[in-house]
């Protein structure tokens, strides 16, 4: 890492993706990815955590051919504050099938979230991480206004350093996705009660998880980071209703080396070895979440293999 007037400067994404060691089923969704710049075009925030480099739709669009994948979800990143420019123009932009989350705070009207739900924005994310973020008092407030829409909050928070997260998620009138497994360490083990408040409300039916983000939690330098598989492996075997997948490409603010994304991808083999749970993580599990339109195709019939609640 370089920095820029204290301002970390990001490692580069791999340009050279290979395909995973399945193919995906038609309908797989990257639920969590990012784009950024050019600079010049869209500005950042001066209050940023890192500083990315330019990292195009077009790329993306080519690593998810690469991975044989056609549908994603672009997140609104920190470091553009609340001005949803980038991620709208993308979304416009894209020749894939996309819907997006936003970052806005209360100065937003009920007239902008209706023309960005029009675009295909189905969510607000929440940023108690990094530098840019939205304050979880604001989202609180959020959640009323969007509750109407059909949208959902999607968290960027370490689940064992948020007091009364249960009792908070739980009087929201609206759903939650919790990114990356939760954001904690593995060092802290499967048995930390954080990670037991996280299986909780998976139980509720309200709380989503995106099982993404492994390099961000795990103490191994290259994937396919197994300390991280225990906790995923404990929340699919959990409830695989209530689990996605994402890559989080460009992986913004990694400080391990960076992952190559069929690498990523065929962790989610290690985790959900049967092919009904995958494809429901990766496809039907996404659509409902998102609103995709249902693939008609022949897969291998979902088991229920649900332990949670409904």
């Amino acid at each position: 890492m370089t920095e820029t007037r204290d301002i970390p400067v990001c490692q580069p994404f791999d340009p050279d993706p290979r395909p995973a060691r399945f193919a995906p089923p038609k309908g797989a969704v990257d639920t969590h990815f990012h784009v950024f710049g050019p600079a010049d075009r869209y500005a950042y925030v001066p209050d940023r955590t890192y500083t990315p480099p330019e990292a195009p739709l077009s790329a993306y669009e080519h690593m998810l051919d690469t991975l044989g994948i056609s549908r994603a979800v672009i997140i609104h990143p920190s470091v553009y504050g609340t001005d949803n420019s980038a991620s709208l123009d993308a979304m416009r932009e894209t020749r894939l099938d996309m819907r997006g989350i936003a970052v806005v705070d209360d100065t937003v009207s009920d007239a902008e979230l209706r023309a960005m739900d029009e675009q295909g924005m189905r969510g607000v994310r929440v940023n108690l991480l990094f530098g840019g973020g939205v304050a979880f008092e604001a989202a609180e407030r959020m959640a009323r206004r969007i509750a109407d829409l059909g949208w959902h909050l999607q968290l960027l928070i370490d689940i064992s350093a948020f007091d009364e997260l249960e009792t908070r998620l739980k009087r929201l009138p609206v759903d939650t996705v919790i990114d990356h497994i939760g954001h904690m360490s593995t060092a802290k083990g499967v048995d930390h009660p954080a990670f037991a408040t996280l299986m909780r409300l998976v139980d509720t039916g309200r709380t989503w998880v995106k099982l993404s983000g492994a390099y961000r939690i795990t103490a191994e330098r290259e994937a396919p980071y197994r300390d991280a598989e225990p906790f995923a492996r404990a929340l699919i075997d959990y409830n695989p209703e209530r689990m996605v997948w994402a890559t989080d490409w460009p992986h913004p603010f990694v400080q391990i080396p960076m992952p190559n994304d069929g690498a990523l991808l065929d962790m989610l083999a290690d985790w959900a070895p049967d092919e009904a749970v995958r494809n429901r993580i990766l496809v039907d599990n996404p659509a409902r979440l998102y609103g995709f339109s249902e693939v008609q195709e022949s897969r291998p019939t979902p088991v229920n293999v649900h332990k949670g609640g409904q």
